[in-house]
């Protein structure tokens, strides 16, 4: 059994059930597990507790956790730009320069030390996660908001990856240089026959 309880069928929204159906039916996937976890995070509302992040205000999280995520996912994945760049007022350089340790900051509250550890370790040793840290985010979050958390961290730690491999503040001549004819365009449909 998953270290969450998936959602028994009969629970989930119509729409969630009919995602799942035609996904089977398609191939797409191959086991609707993981999908029936997810559905923990479908909401229609969002906190009313004034602290919304200007790029993800839909989130069940708060902003100042939101932002300290991507900007820790920075940092841990090389990404220059989101290391520097603050999204939330609340986030101080102090509050950056010490989330190296999340464990020395007593200022930290649990959830902030809990989430910050459960990024460093999805970015350095996914394996390393198990069952004590899954209870321990649970003493502290709603499962919607540790599948959100979860999903969020994996979002951030691909982009901030990404942002690295494309060297965005490089200074050697690039790789590719730009093309407009590569812009928004499969391969078969830049490299089309002309008529």
């Amino acid at each position: 059994m998953p270290r969450i309880e998936p959602i028994p069928w009969e629970d989930l929204t119509a729409g969630r059930r009919a995602e799942i159906e035609t996904g089977m039916q398609s191939g797409a996937y191959t086991t609707q597990v993981p999908l029936q976890i997810f559905a923990y995070a479908d909401h229609d509302h969002v906190p009313d507790d004034g602290d919304r992040h200007p790029q993800f205000p839909g989130s069940l999280l708060p902003g100042r956790l939101l932002e300290m995520l991507r900007i820790r996912s920075g940092q841990v994945n090389g990404c220059e730009p989101c290391m520097s760049s603050r999204k939330v007022d609340s986030i101080t350089e102090a509050d950056v320069a010490c989330m190296v340790d999340p464990a020395l900051r007593e200022d930290l509250s649990e959830r902030e030390r809990l989430a910050l550890l459960l990024v460093d370790l999805m970015a350095t040793d996914h394996h390393g996660i198990g069952d004590d840290l899954v209870r321990d985010l649970a003493s502290v979050f709603t499962t919607a908001e540790i599948v959100e958390l979860g999903q969020f961290c994996g979002q951030m730690i691909g982009a901030h990856r990404f942002m690295h491999v494309l060297d965005v503040f490089g200074d050697g001549e690039p790789v590719i240089r730009y093309d407009p004819g590569q812009v928004g365009v499969s391969w078969a449909e830049a490299h089309a026959a002309a008529p």
